[in-house]
């Protein structure tokens, strides 16, 4: 077989396990009765996407910090209602379903026995380990997630577009800047100040009050980013109507604070992992055990047969 191009595959890995977890049903369970569908599903989802893409190098993105404080110190309200009631102290608790949280420690045993790298930063989400990897890497790269926050990273001219499974993963969206701005009617480099600008509920951004999709995107149309359009606010002169202007006005606050929040940080230390994507498992006896022991014969052989195929 000819050497394949280098491909980057970067993969949002609690989106993805996230979504196995309630895609799979809950009967796939090991041998002594435990869920095991979100591990049977992420499985799965890698064994698709290597062999629709086939990555000569691939990274689980980790969330180390799901809610970062310095996130949270400039903007109190973000992700602050996905966090467990009962326990809003810090370090902030995701609320994630028992069954699937429970399914993490075995997701991690069985990524290294396969020798997949897993790679996260304390004090930092899984968005910004992607940004870091995909502004690094110097071959095309494919990103992987479910969150449009995402599509800020997508840059034709380096090759980095996001696989965008928000519809499954059988049915992934290639997300480019054409598609961005298709959908949107801004670039991918102005995503992050679209997002901003019309707030996004998912992540506990109020945005600007009276400002949805098409007023940021006629904003950003005339204002190619958000210095620009806040300097035409404080400008009189500027030709910014006065219902736009008092609008942004009102929300200097959260103008102030939220675009360092959204803005996906693209120069974290992450050392210097191999992605390499492995041939054969790392760790070959430790995987059939693991397999044995939590039902994952099927799915760690579909995966261990696409990994041998690519080489």
């Amino acid at each position: 077989m000819s050497e394949r191009p280098d491909r980057l595959l970067l993969l949002d890995t609690a989106s993805l396990y996230f979504r196995a977890f309630f895609g799979v049903p809950d009967s796939v369970t090991s041998p002594d009765g435990k869920p095991v569908n979100a591990v049977r599903g992420l499985l799965d989802f890698i064994s698709r996407l290597v062999g629709e893409y086939e990555p000569t190098h691939l990274a689980c993105c980790w969330d180390n910090d799901w809610r970062p404080a310095w996130r949270t110190e400039l903007l109190p309200s973000y992700k602050a209602h996905r966090v467990v009631a009962e326990k809003k102290t810090a370090p902030d608790v995701e609320e994630v379903p028992h069954a699937l949280d429970a399914q993490v420690p075995v997701i991690l045993e069985v990524l290294e026995a396969f020798g997949i790298a897993v790679v996260g930063a304390d004090g930092y989400e899984a968005d910004d380990v992607i940004g870091t990897l995909a502004t690094r890497s110097e071959v095309p790269t494919d990103i992987v997630t479910g969150d449009r926050d995402l599509f800020q990273l997508v840059d034709d001219e380096r090759e980095v577009r996001v696989l965008y499974v928000a519809r499954g993963v059988s049915k992934h969206e290639r997300v480019t800047n054409d598609v961005v701005r298709e959908k949107y009617g801004v670039d991918a480099r102005q995503y992050a100040d679209f997002a901003t600008l019309r707030g996004d509920a998912s992540d506990g951004l109020p945005g600007v009050a009276g400002v949805g999709d098409k007023t940021a995107a006629t904003l950003l149309g005339r204002f190619p980013d958000m210095a620009s359009l806040l300097a035409a606010v404080d400008d009189p002169g500027s030709d910014l109507a006065p219902g736009p202007r008092r609008k942004l006005k009102d929300a200097a606050d959260y103008l102030a604070v939220a675009p360092q929040v959204v803005k996906v940080a693209c120069e974290i230390d992450l050392g210097d992992p191999d992605l390499t994507l492995p041939s054969t498992p790392a760790d070959p006896d430790g995987l059939v055990k693991l397999a044995g022991r939590w039902g994952l014969d099927s799915p760690t052989a579909r995966l261990v047969d696409t990994l041998t195929a690519l080489h």
